[in-house]
């Protein structure tokens, strides 16, 4: 493609056919020559302080965008009207040189489970669709604070994947379907599904998902994009649409490490290994020993992926090792019962703050005279099993909890010290599967689980395709070692270099 003046600011888009066979869209700010596909945070940030950029140009950019491809990807639920005001109050710090970071002027999508005030939060349910939060959640205050633009708000399974028996990642009830980018009939995993499919479509720098177990990762993977969970306690869950304070936590996904890490260090208060302004430094991969957790169950062809990865690692110097940790079986036995409880508790005191029902027997009775919640989540069997759910202090749900976080610790520490581990991988995810409301999803992925129920941190980086579908590799690491962990992961990234843009296919031969 012409090369264009660096000289000249965003103004506008090229965006391409999207019919069958077509090049993708580019997402290109055309009069700057920025690939808004590549570009990455510091590199805006340069052009910023140069004066060949602006932030209400970039957000001009997203937002048309998000108008020109969103309408095949339906991952953004909507923008936010004062989003080009606060590009425009960005532009004045930096021409006054008193920017707040990093993030300041950057365009962050949030998942709408995240409260935003002013803004509807819904967590995808028409419950909660009416009167919006009074206030933001304590994490989109950091956003704010420093300086990010709040550009909208994205699907996803709605209530977090955690309503029905036979769930469909990706859909609720406020936003209908999320397609994956790469194949529109495939899946994009949940339940972070709408922010990791805007990332892959590059409708906006960044964008904030939230996992209990895999939720993350899993859409990261899925979408080829990078998705991390937080060590539990780095990022305030305060007003955030919870499912268990045990494992919930909030997290960054951007199309690169860098992006992700200068994103977790706002949302963390710089509480990580890096500070707030500065990226994750690609640590070094020679000498490091890395646990490789194959997953075979995941297919010959995922399996295929993780060889020919821990083929490039041993090149770049690292020491593969394969590894199996310990436990999972009885970790997948108590998981769901503890979160039945948890939610209960927690969902209660949520709706509390909320206008609509007040709490979940309430909003079982909600769902159960409103049709619409049941077009594709046909049940709503796990609200009702939480209902029946002993209680937070019952002595039975203290002691699965209590083995749940001894078993899952020690499943990985226990790895790591036998194998002298720097860390842990494994595959993220499958290849996308076909969308199916009267099927739901098809696959359990058991890689995030050790991490999500520990409260230990993982990363998923883009590692391979199969086909034209994205397979991400996890990482994970020991407790608060999130700086630790995306220094390796940028390591990984770059030696790697799998990442690649979608092309819209409407469908591929399975």
């Amino acid at each position: 493609m012409r090369k264009r003046s660096a000289a000249t600011v965003v103004a506008t888009l090229v965006v391409g056919s999207l019919c069958a066979g077509a090049p993708h869209p580019r997402a290109e700010a055309a009069e700057a020559g920025i690939d808004l596909d590549t570009v990455t945070i510091p590199e805006l940030q340069a052009r910023m302080a140069g004066g060949s950029l602006t932030s209400s140009a970039l957000t001009t950019a997203y937002l048309r965008r998000i108008r020109d491809i969103d309408p095949t990807i339906h991952a953004v639920l909507r923008t936010d009207p004062t989003a080009l005001r606060q590009a425009a109050a960005s532009d004045v710090r930096h021409r006054r040189g008193d920017t707040r970071g990093p993030l300041d002027g950057i365009p962050v999508l949030l998942k709408d489970n995240v409260n935003t005030s002013g803004m509807p939060t819904t967590a995808g349910s028409l419950a909660l669709a009416g009167r919006p939060p009074d206030t933001d959640a304590a994490l989109v205050t950091r956003l704010r604070d420093a300086g990010a633009v709040i550009l909208g708000k994205t699907n996803l399974s709605e209530w977090a994947n955690f309503r029905a028996a036979k769930p469909t990642s990706g859909w609720s009830a406020v936003g209908g379907q999320t397609n994956n980018p790469y194949v529109l009939d495939r899946n994009p995993c949940g339940s972070s599904s709408g922010s990791a499919a805007a990332l892959a479509a590059s409708l906006a720098q960044v964008a904030i998902g939230t996992e209990t177990d895999g939720s993350i990762v899993c859409p990261a993977g899925m979408n080829g994009v990078v998705g991390h969970k937080p060590s539990l306690g780095l990022v305030s869950q305060d007003g955030v649409v919870p499912i268990s304070a045990e494992q919930d936590t909030a997290g960054p996904m951007a199309r690169n490490v860098t992006d992700t890490a200068l994103t977790l260090a706002v949302l963390s208060g710089g509480a990580t290994a890096h500070r707030p302004d500065e990226p994750a430094r690609p640590g070094r991969l020679r000498g490091k020993r890395i646990g490789l957790w194959r997953l075979p169950s995941l297919g010959a062809e995922v399996d295929a992926v993780m060889t020919r990865t821990a083929k490039e690692l041993r090149r770049a110097g690292a020491e593969v090792v394969e590894v199996t940790p310990p436990y999972q079986k009885r970790l997948a036995e108590l998981e769901f019962p503890a979160l039945l409880s948890e939610f209960h508790r927690d969902i209660d005191v949520y709706l509390a703050t909320r206008e609509g029902p007040r709490d979940l027997a309430e909003l079982v009775a909600f769902n159960r005279t409103h049709p619409a919640e049941r077009t594709c989540f046909a049940g709503q069997e796990l609200f009702e099993q939480a209902l029946a759910a002993p209680s937070t202090a019952d002595p039975e749900y203290r002691a699965m909890r209590a083995e749940l976080k001894d078993l899952s610790r020690r499943s990985l520490d226990e790895t790591m010290t036998a194998h002298r581990l720097d860390a842990i991988t494994s595959p993220t995810n499958p290849p996308a599967w076909t969308t199916d409301c009267a099927r739901g999803d098809n696959d359990v992925i058991p890689s995030s689980t050790p991490a999500a129920v520990a409260g230990y941190p993982s990363l998923s980086v883009p590692a391979g395709w199969v086909g034209e579908l994205p397979v991400g590799l996890l990482l994970m690491a020991g407790d608060h070692q999130d700086g630790t962990l995306l220094s390796l992961g940028a390591a990984v990234e770059r030696r790697l270099h799998a990442w690649r843009a979608p092309r819209y296919l409407p469908s591929v031969t399975p």
